[in-house]
């Protein structure tokens, strides 16, 4: 009897490091004490939407090492599929550095990624029976950025399942320091954004991309180039959207007394609108629960110590 394999709701793929925070304030060279977490924008949404009860897998690729035993297992511990993450015994598994920020700054970062074994995630690691079990894929700017190959896999996978009638996210997530000038980064990530359904570029972001000022302008432009909706993220403002049938609107943002830690906050974000997307939400519903989940985000630290879990969801009545 031949067995069929269990669907997925959503789909990621990327790097995913260990990430070493100072447990004191104060330069990074100075600071003796680390605690270890996680640190992947594609685990971060993956845990999140997990934690909400979908289905979810993680491809990616680790070091045969300490790092790599690590990550692989607190992600499986939160109920993401890793059936699909490759062991590289040639390679090492990424990590960084994070400073402890009292004032809700942006925390000093330092990354030891280069040559890891996720900048060799290629095709070879995304068979395409795997990629159609998904019926949503959430791609974000970080893995392009690591190689020609991973780039590759990535502009497969959205062509591919968005061709296969499947729903496609894309949030830039701009890295600067991972791409070797920043025209290549934004002519890379324009060409992929024409391959989703969804594009979800902060303010900031959609300005560098595009050349375009306002966050109208921003949905526009990539609405004119395929996108079916568009959200501008305007950080304490809350959030802009607006679709390809002529929907569009503010959602403000949910006040945080206390900023704790920025790094984690847009995918806290992705998590709010992919869930209430594919739960048949409408855009105004999605936009206050991504509100809502990014609030959550800034006030812990880690990159998704805050992500809630469903049970939170009703306990807030948050649609």
């Amino acid at each position: 009897m031949t067995t069929v394999p269990e669907p997925l709701d959503v789909l990621t793929l990327g790097e995913t490091m260990a990430l070493l925070v100072a447990q004191e304030p104060g330069p990074l060279e100075q600071v003796q004490t680390f605690s270890k977490r996680l640190a992947g924008a594609d685990s971060n949404v993956a845990i999140g939407l997990a934690r909400l009860g979908f289905k979810v897998g993680w491809v990616s690729r680790l070091g045969a090492d300490s790092f790599g035993r690590y990550v692989r297992q607190a992600i499986e511990a939160e109920g993401v599929d890793t059936s699909q993450v490759a062991v590289d015994p040639n390679r090492s598994t990424g990590f960084m550095l994070k400073s402890c920020s009292l004032d809700g700054s942006d925390p000093a970062i330092e990354y030891y990624r280069r040559n890891s074994a996720a900048s060799q995630l290629g095709m070879a690691n995304l068979p395409s029976a795997y990629a159609l079990r998904a019926r949503h894929l959430h791609a974000t700017g970080i893995t392009p950025a690591l190689s020609p190959a991973a780039c590759e896999v990535v502009a497969d996978a959205m062509q591919s399942l968005r061709a296969a009638g499947r729903s496609v996210s894309f949030d830039p997530n701009l890295r600067p320091r991972l791409w070797p000038d920043t025209a290549t980064m934004r002519d890379t990530l324009n060409d992929l954004a024409r391959h989703a359904d969804w594009v979800l570029p902060g303010i900031e972001e959609g300005r560098l991309l595009t050349g375009q000022s306002t966050p109208a302008d921003v949905a526009a432009w990539y609405l004119d180039r395929g996108a079916q909706a568009v959200v501008v993220k305007l950080g304490a403002d809350g959030a802009y959207f607006r679709t390809a049938d002529g929907a569009q609107g503010t959602v403000p943002g949910v006040h945080v007394p206390v900023v704790v830690d920025t790094v984690g906050a847009g995918d806290a974000f992705a998590v709010g609108i992919i869930s209430a997307r594919l739960e048949g939400l409408g855009w105004p519903q999605a936009l206050k629960r991504a509100n809502w989940i990014a609030s959550l985000a800034l006030q812990v630290i880690g990159d998704m110590e805050g992500l809630p879990a469903r049970r939170e969801l009703a306990e807030q009545n948050i649609d």
